[in-house]
């Protein structure tokens, strides 16, 4: 048996993450607590008491979400993990569980890259949208008729997100639907996240990411970037520096994780959209899995 943990990003924060974590795991507490001071100020506070409004914030999602899943990486994994992988955000959480990131590090990295994509989104408005029921290539060739938009999130067979300015994003969405997608839906966000919009953003935390040590992982972490296991800390580094302007890769990375011979997929963190991801996209290459989730 080969064993991928895998890690949720932005969206799956939930009133009340972490607080079990923190109540029952010395190790968790010292970690949160730690976070609490390197950030300035009470983030385990929004975690516990926050409400959705509270959590949806930029600044408070990505590092609860990735504090989160590095504690129950550190507190509650099962094993060790023979290759990791993390969806956008997740991505951040996967470095750090295989120990090519120091958790402090990497908390650091999370909250640079939740400010300057704030920061993008106030300068640079755009939108993103999710197709539902189409081939990625079909999704690709109209996006590139229309200009300022691009796909943003391959999650799985037959669901891809796209992203640019508002206007291109809704021309597209028409486009794709006239194409024969079964849903093109206008997504609630006031960005164009992993697309070139993001350039400012990628810009900015390019600069925290060269001052941070990489070390390389005990496994091979599939970065969204490339989709493949890298250990290379250069290429690791590189890979973060374009991910922001590029797109999420998340189907084409579960499937090298199959072809590499992953049969369990440990989910760490809230939520469950990512089991149900890989279960379809195991599906879709004929692969049955075991899945898991740590939350």
């Amino acid at each position: 048996m080969s064993k991928s943990f895998i890690f949720p990003g932005q969206g799956s924060q939930y009133p009340g993450m972490g607080k079990q974590l923190y109540d029952n795991h010395i190790r968790a507490k010292e970690m949160m607590e730690r976070a609490n001071e390197i950030l300035g100020f009470r983030l385990t506070d929004l975690m516990f008491g926050g409400s959705d409004e509270d959590l949806r914030a930029t600044r408070v999602t990505q590092p609860a979400i990735f504090l989160h899943s590095v504690c129950l990486a550190a507190c509650c994994a099962p094993g060790e993990p023979d290759m990791v992988g993390g969806h956008s955000l997740g991505e951040f959480s996967a470095l750090v569980a295989a120990g090519a990131v120091a958790f402090e590090d990497g908390l650091r990295l999370v909250a640079e890259r939740s400010r300057a994509m704030q920061q993008c989104c106030e300068q640079r408005p755009g939108s993103m949208a999710a197709v539902i029921g189409m081939e990625s290539g079909q999704v690709e060739s109209i996006c590139a008729g229309i200009g300022d938009v691009v796909p943003a999130n391959y999650n799985c067979d037959g669901q891809i997100v796209i992203s640019g300015t508002r206007e291109a994003v809704e021309r597209a969405c028409a486009a794709l639907k006239e194409a024969g997608a079964k849903r093109a839906l206008m997504l609630g966000v006031g960005g164009a996240f992993h697309s070139p919009l993001m350039e400012p953003a990628r810009e900015q935390l390019a600069r925290a990411i060269e001052k941070t040590d990489v070390q390389q992982p005990r496994c091979p972490i599939y970065q969204n970037v490339t989709a493949r296991g890298e250990t290379d800390p250069a290429r690791i580094k590189e890979n973060l520096l374009q991910q922001l302007t590029a797109p999420v890769r998340w189907t084409q990375s579960v499937r090298q994780m199959l072809a590499d011979g992953a049969d369990t997929f440990v989910e760490l963190g809230p939520g469950a959209v990512l089991q149900g991801l890989v279960r379809r996209i195991a599906s879709a290459a004929g692969q049955e899995v075991q899945l898991e989730g740590i939350q």
